[in-house]
């Protein structure tokens, strides 16, 4: 890792330990909707929440990074996210009833990387991947590496070729860099995220990819700190944590603690919070998690820098 200044890792955990912090604070919010069958919820607004939970506090004990009370919290946490999809029940029948749909064991898989198994999703998951089908899912580029990495997890044969499936992204094709806009800049970020399984994979991530990102990631974080749109300049961060020699962007991770409020949560961008509790939270639980993951893996890559030097 370059050269970072010991103020910037301790900006970055103040960060991470302020959202998660928020995000169990919240955790009421993110159960799931009471006495609705499973094929009642809505993906978006039920499932896609809590999965993001699991995929935050999965990263958390991976890491293995924070304090004593996150290292508490994260596990309590992936319990009761689990508890709320009834363990496993709940994507189980979901992907049941959904055969072609993926976000079931997308979600799963960050459970699994916690040690949750669902015997039964274990068992339809891997029949689900051996169809037909299963070669042929009609889904963007970037979502496409999505379901790579949650087999990967799973343990379960690949859908196809990473190198295949990453060079038919926009960042595999190391495009003009001013020939982006904010929604291609968002497919950008998760491409690299499930390349790399959110940083745990850097070398999978190809080196004339990294170069590219190296000289133009800058540019593009400067636009968005410019413009407020935190939640981007939290997901940019993350991809500079994927790269096998992060930038780190100090000025960037100051500009973050500085929107951050009191309680941990994170606006996404530079519109008032709302003062009531769901509403806040419905607009503004992203960024916050977003937050969390990011300031986790700036922690744990200094910790790693400094063991190998």
């Amino acid at each position: 890792m370059r050269d970072v200044r010991p103020s910037w890792v301790a900006t970055a955990h103040q960060v991470a330990v302020r959202a998660l912090g928020w995000l169990d604070a919240a955790r009421d919010h993110f159960a799931l909707p009471v006495d609705v069958a499973s094929d009642r919820l809505r993906p978006n607004e039920d499932i896609k929440p809590l999965g993001e939970l699991a995929l935050t506090v999965s990263i958390a004990i991976r890491e293995a990074a924070a304090g004593s009370r996150e290292a508490q919290l994260a596990p309590a946490l992936a319990a009761f996210a689990w508890a709320q999809f009834r363990d496993g029940d709940v994507l189980y029948e979901l992907q049941r009833e959904q055969p072609i749909e993926t976000f079931p064991t997308e979600t799963y898989a960050w459970f699994a990387r916690t040690g949750h198994r669902h015997p039964r999703l274990d068992e339809l998951v891997a029949h689900l991947s051996g169809l037909r089908a299963a070669r042929v899912t009609e889904v963007v580029p970037n979502r496409a590496l999505a379901i790579f990495n949650a087999e990967r997890l799973l343990g379960l044969p690949h859908r196809g070729d990473p190198a295949a499936l990453t060079a038919r992204t926009w960042l595999g094709g190391t495009p003009e860099p001013w020939a982006i806009d904010f929604f291609t800049l968002y497919a950008v970020t998760h491409a690299v995220f499930h390349l790399t399984d959110w940083g745990a994979r850097a070398d999978d991530l190809p080196p004339h990819l990294q170069t590219y990102l190296h000289a133009w990631l800058p540019a593009w974080l400067e636009v968005y700190l410019e413009a407020g749109q935190w939640d981007l300049v939290g997901e940019l961060l993350i991809v500079d944590l994927c790269l096998t020699e992060p930038d780190c962007h100090p000025h960037a991770w100051e500009a973050l603690a500085r929107a951050q409020q009191p309680d941990g949560l994170l606006p996404t961008g530079p519109e008032r919070v709302p003062t009531d509790a769901a509403k806040a939270f419905r607009e503004h639980y992203h960024p916050t998690i977003v937050a969390a993951i990011a300031g986790t893996l700036a922690v744990s890559r200094r910790i790693g820098a400094q063991a190998t030097r």
